[in-house]
């Protein structure tokens, strides 16, 4: 079958598009690692592009000493440890029971409502504040995990992943004898493996780069998540204890470049063996049949 002129147009056009997008977010990050990994002088007079240029780890040697980054880093690895099962559960616990028919549980529709006007409509800022701060979670780390326990919307999407297990398995699952926490752990989230994972991957990216939830309810910048110590030092230029002014390799910019690429990583190797799972997930759905 002979293709229309106008679709290799579309290809082309499409490529050029999408390769300069690609460009537009790698480049930064190739820029940001050539960066900490260059001399200062050579920083300060511009002549870092995408390859280091006189190539040093002076910025990562300070760093790896640097105790208060390490200490946000950690900070921000348990909020990961506790929060992203917590969030996954609930959304779990949440979405299997609302994706049932109107006759497995009345007020479906209500109770779906229900959540969904929370993302629509909200205390605000101070009067979350105070509801944290009455409940004496202030300056811990329940007070970053707690407020966004119930993440509407990935509820909304699992519901919809959900919906789409054929309605026979779950039957077949409750003439065996399973109970519903069974038919939900043993057959509707590995069904939807590729939803849970993209899910999962949008959690984990949520908990790592929340930054205003730890300036807020963190009155010690050593319970601060990493995003809230690097918003303080790069954004705000908190004092930090070390002098950078002992090598000539050093300026605050490399510095700088050397803490963001320190926080970019992990993110960056955790999506390399989720993506064939988060691209599934996104498709899912799109095709009815």
């Amino acid at each position: 079958m002979r293709e229309h002129p106008t679709r290799y147009v579309f290809v082309v056009v499409n490529t050029i598009f999408l390769s300069a997008f690609a460009l537009s977010c790698i480049l930064p990050i190739l820029n940001l690692a050539a960066t900490s990994l260059s001399s200062a002088h050579r920083v300060e007079a511009g002549h870092v592009g995408i390859w280091p240029v006189d190539f040093t780890l002076s910025s990562y040697q300070y760093i790896f000493r640097d105790n208060e980054f390490f200490q946000a880093f950690i900070n921000s690895v348990v909020r990961l440890i506790i929060g992203v099962p917590l969030n996954i559960i609930m959304v779990f616990l949440t979405a299997y029971p609302l994706s049932r028919p109107q006759r497995y549980l009345r007020g479906r529709t209500a109770i779906s409502w229900f959540f969904v006007l929370t993302m629509l409509f909200s205390g605000g800022m101070i009067p979350t504040y105070m509801l944290v701060n009455a409940m004496g979670l202030n300056n811990t780390i329940w007070a970053l995990l707690l407020p966004g326990a119930v993440p509407v919307f990935y509820i909304v999407l699992m519901i919809n992943f959900f919906k789409q297990v054929p309605e026979e398995l779950y039957e077949a699952a409750v003439l065996d004898g399973a109970s519903e926490l069974r038919v939900m752990a043993q057959i509707y989230v590995p069904l939807s493996l590729p939803s849970v994972v993209t899910i999962l991957l949008f959690t984990i990216v949520a908990h790592w780069n929340s930054w205003f939830d730890g300036i807020i309810y963190m009155n010690d910048t050593a319970r601060y998540p990493l995003q809230s110590y690097l918003q303080a030092v790069v954004i705000n230029k908190m004092d930090v204890t070390m002098d950078i002014s002992l090598s000539t390799n050093l300026n605050q910019q490399t510095m700088d470049a050397a803490r963001l690429f320190l926080a970019t990583l992990p993110i960056l190797l955790l999506y390399l063996p989720l993506q064939r799972y988060f691209i599934k997930g996104l498709h899912i759905g799109s095709v009815k049949g």
